[in-house]
């Protein structure tokens, strides 16, 4: 498949600090279209909190301030005329442990499509929602249940769901911050096989503590320590060949 080497997202100069802890220390990168990009590192590195300045999430930290420019399609999304709730539509996110809302498999996914204005009738919605589980490998498991509620399916099934809800706005870029780590290996095996069918309409990013996962589904891979964002290449280079030698340490599993 051809690999894009367009710019979605831009990073320069970013800083997180939570009260007086410097969370995120001046990190510069460039995130491509169409391609899957892992963020790797210790707990506590920053890749979570990196994550979330993409959409914006740390803006519901009271003590969170992030300083530095970050662009998608070269607009600043922190600038002051930018909507953080229009942007979450453009930058879709999955959680660490699903959290399908307390409604219908169906409702779960209508509810970003209805809050935005997409759909001009019940016609128009019905083809999102199955469209959307369709993109989430769901649609057969799900298509005779629709109004049963979501928290009624597998934990693989709701990270799905929570998926589908994900890519029902039309999304550009999908954040995903350790999206297997409450599954068993099966679900985590069809996640991981979903990931690289999505990468082919949207710019993927996925925080994980598995580096053997940044090796199967990424093409890019970034790795933080302590904050630093200390290298960033084709992920068959971080991983056979880094240039730095704390990149190298955590492979080899001496730091983690």
């Amino acid at each position: 498949m051809q690999m894009s080497d367009e710019i979605k997202i831009s990073a320069r100069d970013v800083n997180v600090h939570y009260g007086d802890t410097h969370a995120i220390k001046d990190v510069d990168v460039d995130v491509l279209d169409k391609m899957v990009t892992a963020f790797i590192g210790p707990s506590g590195c920053g890749k979570s909190t990196f994550l979330r300045c993409i959409n914006r999430m740390n803006d519901t930290i009271d003590v969170a301030r992030v300083d530095g420019t970050i662009t998608l399609d070269g607009e600043d999304i922190y600038a002051r005329d930018v909507d953080p709730v229009q942007l979450r539509a453009k930058v879709g996110m999955v959680f660490q442990k699903p959290n399908p809302f307390p409604k219908s498999i169906y409702d779960n996914v209508a509810y970003g499509p209805r809050i935005h204005g997409m759909a001009r009738n019940k016609a128009d919605l019905d083809e999102i929602v199955e469209k959307s589980l369709r993109r989430a490998a769901l649609w057969d498991e799900a298509k005779d249940r629709l109004a049963q509620p979501g928290t009624g399916l597998s934990g693989g099934q709701q990270q799905r769901l929570c998926i589908a809800r994900a890519v029902a706005t039309q999304p550009e870029v999908l954040l995903m911050d350790e999206p297997c780590s409450a599954l068993d290996p099966i679900a985590t095996g069809q996640i991981e096989d979903l990931i690289d069918e999505l990468r082919k309409n949207f710019s993927v990013i996925i925080v994980t503590h598995s580096m053997q996962q940044a090796a199967r589904v990424s093409q890019k891979t970034a790795f933080f320590h302590l904050g630093n964002l200390v290298e960033y290449g084709d992920t068959d280079h971080i991983f056979t060949n880094p240039e730095d030698p704390r990149t190298e340490s955590y492979i080899t599993g001496r730091i983690g």
